[in-house]
């Protein structure tokens, strides 16, 4: 039953994106905001889906947490679950995503307008470089960056591996950080079909103030969102002991 519903599910999140993103060709012709509305439907159209037909629910702690304002947005990134309901907390974002997403059909027309940051992975320094200029334009007009301290998605067990850059971004810009903690990749997993049911819990967590020293604040960082992010994954685990065998063992 969990590979049927797992399917079914499937098949309507992309069939779902598709008409949404046909149906909203009209917003390429206006502001990024419009963008923004699109993705917010997209979100809260794909957790219904996930909690009816997969019986994955999704829980958001910690709102009081989330300031007004420029800021940094540093989430935990265990699945693509992250990348749509995330989105619905913040009002005017951008955030750094690898350059090829661009070339995508549709969709990638939808990352240019909304003003994203692509990036060329492969750059090293020269990527990071122009991450910091362009965070330095849009972070003074109100808006706030998404940055995966990680880079890329991480399976649940994993050893973290936090990249400096974020610092470097935080240490330039004199931004404020909202880390953000979370157990998606239990219930949604990367590379995997399988959607299982439960409860993803995100958690927003204490914002990091801006000031600290690049190593200050990326000590930090780390231990905020990994003991956070172990907490919840326990916690699912101990709801349903199944979910143990998702979690990789690493020396």
């Amino acid at each position: 039953m969990l590979y049927i519903r797992s399917a079914l599910f499937n098949a309507l999140f992309y069939l779902n994106t598709i008409v949404l993103m046909i149906l909203g060709l009209p917003l390429l012709a206006t502001s990024r905001h419009s963008v923004f509305f699109l993705c917010k439907v997209w979100g809260k159209t794909t957790l219904w889906l996930l909690d009816k037909i997969c019986g994955t629910k999704a829980e958001f702690r910690g709102l009081e947490n989330i300031p007004k304002g420029s800021l940094i947005i540093a989430p935990k990134h265990q699945s693509i679950w992250e990348t749509f309901a995330l989105e619905m907390f913040f009002t005017d974002y951008s955030i750094i995503l690898k350059r090829q997403l661009m070339f995508i059909p549709l969709f990638g027309w939808y990352l240019k307008r909304a003003e994203l940051i692509a990036i060329d992975r492969a750059s090293g320094k020269s990527a990071l470089e122009q991450i910091i200029q362009q965070a330095k334009k849009l972070l003074p007009q109100g808006r706030q960056l998404f940055c995966f301290p990680e880079g890329t998605r991480r399976p649940p067990g994993a050893k973290p591996r936090y990249k400096i850059g974020i610092a470097q971004i935080y240490a330039e810009t004199g931004m404020p950080c909202l880390p953000i903690a979370m157990n998606s990749g239990l219930f949604w997993a990367r590379r995997s079909f399988v959607r299982r049911p439960g409860t993803i819990v995100v958690e927003f967590l204490p914002v990091i103030p801006p000031g600290l020293s690049r190593e200050a604040f990326f000590t930090r960082l780390q231990n905020d969102i990994e003991d956070a992010s172990n907490r919840l994954m326990a916690e699912a685990i101990a709801k349903d002991p199944s979910l143990a065998e998702l979690m990789v063992k690493e020396d």
